[in-house]
């Protein structure tokens, strides 16, 4: 984790005080169950809550110092629980094997990450939606290539976004159910040593649903699922951001990041402004991605357990999650703060000499009679004299002054084929489709 690309709220869920925390909860709520079950006495849940509720400090040193001798950090846990609880401790972890203490963390790790993710996507969503539906009529180039295709407008860009971003709430959603799973099943998941009413009445107090058949640690397939989801999640915000940065680019400038007061774009060159802010996101979201494939090939774990995973997710966790948060931090500021140049679109539009209209005149003329080949090539060898003048010839006038294309259509029937509205008179229909309504 980079301090730099952190937020707080996400960042506290991957601190040791937070860990143990939950440690604590896991067993103490097992214990509880086994009371309950008469398996161990109830003055032993007691202890355990009774000294929960006086606050302890989570003494992160201390555990730390017992691991460094027993070189094992859930039985360095429960020994500084069990030093400051009393004789009453040692019914913790009946039954129990690390894994069912360490899966269910992360499980629960992994939702209130996912919660915050979440909140993130609302945001951004919120304000995708109100940039869309500011500039939903106006208009700019579509681009297929990188080349001028056919009027669009910046409103359908950012429901496009919009659209892209909902599905990747629907996705993580699901990702969260998929991984909010608790494990006490003891060593290889038999139930051996353990009533699987443990494991329910565990479940139930953390939020998180029974899993349904354990090794000895919750399958990592559902850990897969949650990654890539977060790396699909990072390719839209750099598929967004890719977008800006083009659409920065100076030959374009049809919008640019916000350039802050005092903000300075070079060292050396004083009248640089970089889109550095979507630069930064499309780095990170390379980050994010780098988690799935790590976490993929954790699925495939020796028999009922290895702990060839654990080291994998001790890196994962904490940095796409931390990561993925500040990114859509960010491109939501990005969107919500970002300048577009509509006098600056209409100019790109206009540049190549109407080429844009090209295909409208293809299928006037095929409706007309001609042939679509015969019609291809007549508007083709207009467009062409018009794209070799970098835009200075006009390719309705050419058109118009085209005998072979005359002889079908006359010069109203071509000068309204040029009409720029024509290209938006869906905009509701897909709006509607979007956003409802």
């Amino acid at each position: 984790m980079v301090p730099r690309y952190a937020r707080p709220d996400m960042t506290a869920i991957w601190s040791p005080e937070n860990r143990f925390r939950i440690w604590f909860e896991i067993e103490a709520h097992a214990t509880e169950a086994l009371a309950e079950l008469g398996t161990v006495p109830q003055s032993a849940a007691k202890a355990l809550w009774d000294w929960w509720a006086t606050k302890p400090v989570i003494d992160v040193d201390a555990i730390d110092a017992i691991e460094a001798v027993t070189k094992h950090d859930v039985i360095a846990f429960l020994t500084w629980v069990a030093e400051n609880v009393g004789e009453e401790a040692r019914f913790m972890h009946q039954g129990m094997t690390s894994s069912d203490v360490l899966d269910t963390c992360l499980a629960v790790q992994l939702a209130q990450a996912a919660d915050i993710l979440l909140a993130d996507l609302d945001a951004l969503l919120e304000a995708i939606k109100r940039r869309a539906y500011e500039h939903k009529l106006t208009p700019t180039i579509g681009r297929s290539h990188g080349i001028h295709a056919e009027p669009v407008t910046f409103g359908l860009k950012m429901a496009e976004a919009y659209a892209e971003f909902a599905r990747c709430k629907a996705r993580l959603v699901a990702a969260r159910a998929e991984i909010a799973t608790c494990a006490i099943s003891g060593a290889v998941g038999t139930f051996a040593n353990i009533d699987p009413r443990v494991e329910a009445h565990v479940a139930a107090k953390l939020g998180l649903a029974i899993e349904p058949v354990s090794t000895q640690v919750i399958p990592r397939d559902r850990h897969a699922m949650f990654f890539a989801t977060l790396g699909v999640i990072a390719s839209s915000i750099e598929r967004l951001s890719v977008e800006v940065r083009h659409l920065q680019r100076t030959e374009v400038l049809e919008a640019e990041e916000y350039f802050s007061p005092g903000q300075k774009g070079s060292s050396a060159m004083p009248h640089k402004r970089n889109p550095v802010l979507t630069e930064n996101l499309t780095g990170l979201a390379r980050m994010v991605r780098s988690a799935a494939i790590p976490a993929m090939e954790n699925v495939a774990l020796w028999h009922e357990r290895d702990i060839s995973h654990s080291s994998v997710e001790r890196f994962i966790g904490p940095d796409a999650t931390i990561t993925l948060d500040f990114a859509l931090a960010r491109l939501t500021g990005v969107v919500d703060k970002l300048l577009v140049y509509p006098e600056r679109m209409q100019k790109n539009l206009d540049r190549m000499g109407g080429l844009v209209h090209s295909q409208r005149v293809l299928l006037a003329l095929t409706q007309a009679g001609a042939s679509r080949e015969d019609s291809y090539a007549l508007v083709q060898r207009n467009a062409m004299k018009v794209w070799e003048s970098d835009g200075q010839l006009s390719l309705l006038e050419l058109l118009k002054a085209d005998a072979d294309v005359t002889a079908r259509l006359s010069a109203e029937q071509l000068t309204a084929l040029f009409d720029l509205d024509y290209h938006m008179k869906h905009v509701d229909t897909i709006f509607a489709r979007v956003f409802g309504g």
